[in-house]
């Protein structure tokens, strides 16, 4: 019966990949999409160099000490398409977490790890803001079912849309912007002996970009357990980057638990390298 739901699972997740992506690289063409794909970067979680166009591909390295079972050390390949219409971008996540799920990890031993789909939208206005908001499904496809969380899952989420600067040092060189979101996701199916997933997870930002080329972030992410009658737990990133061309761009983050040992999305420590190309 589990294989049959990784299965069915993963026939879900292919399809998508092969009916959403197309039409997604299609619709995405000429001037309009580029400006289009300028105004998406910065409502994301991460900066984007200028020079986004159609889309992105991205190969994510994440070296982490579990907190949860689900948290593993994992390499993740990333695919986004940006749009026109009220779907503005697509993105896909494929993890392949490593056979051995300590800190160390073993990429040459990978596993596949839960699909994500995510669908943003255009932004808009809203109480003197622009803001941002997402769709996320998650498809149970970890072999081994314990490398994922066993579970489909729903989340949707609003963000803040950076805009101007907030504050500018050293004559324009810091720019420092503030940012937030908050993502709401359930379960919605999948193995009944599988805890449920019920969490809130708020993000407050601050990020600096230095002058072109560089910025550096740090992100406060706490976490509100629903299943655990309203535990919470917090992690610390802090993320630096460096847009090496017009297309390139690569980032390193370090995070660390602040508390809330056995909160899903809570791990003890983490180590991530992301090398990523617009196209």
């Amino acid at each position: 019966m589990r294989h049959l739901s990784v299965e069915i699972a993963l026939v879900g997740a292919a399809a998508l990949i092969v009916v959403l992506l197309p039409i997604a690289t299609a619709c995405a063409a000429g001037p309009e999409a580029t400006a289009q794909a300028q105004e998406e970067s910065a409502a994301s979680e991460e900066a984007a160099p200028p020079s986004a166009r159609r889309g992105r591909i991205e190969l994510r390295r994440q070296n982490t000490e579990r907190g949860t079972p689900e948290e593993s050390t994992k390499t993740t390949l990333r695919l986004e398409a940006n749009l026109k219409g009220t779907v503005s971008r697509l993105r896909l996540d494929l993890p392949f977490p490593d056979a051995n799920t300590d800190f160390s990890g073993d990429p040459f031993q990978p596993r596949l790890g839960d699909i994500k789909v995510r669908a943003y939208f255009r932004p808009f206005q809203a109480w003197d803001a622009r803001l941002s908001s997402d769709i996320e499904m998650t498809f149970p496809t970890a072999d081994p079912p314990e490398l994922g969380s066993g579970k489909y899952q729903l989340g949707a989420a609003l963000r803040s849309v950076p805009g101007e600067p907030d504050l500018v040092l050293a004559s324009g060189r810091h720019q420092l912007r503030y940012e937030w979101s908050v993502r709401q996701t359930v379960s919605i199916a999948g193995d009944a002996e599988r805890k449920d997933i019920n969490s809130t997870k708020p993000e407050l930002a601050l990020r600096d970009t230095i002058g072109s080329p560089y910025w550096l972030k740090l992100t406060f992410k706490p976490t509100i357990d629903w299943i655990q009658d309203g535990k919470t737990g917090a992690v610390l990133e802090l993320e630096g980057g460096w847009n090496a061309s017009r297309d390139w761009r690569l980032s390193l983050m370090g995070g660390t638990s602040l508390w809330g040992e056995g909160v899903p999305g809570i791990y003890s420590r983490r180590l991530e390298l992301v090398a990523g190309r617009a196209f």
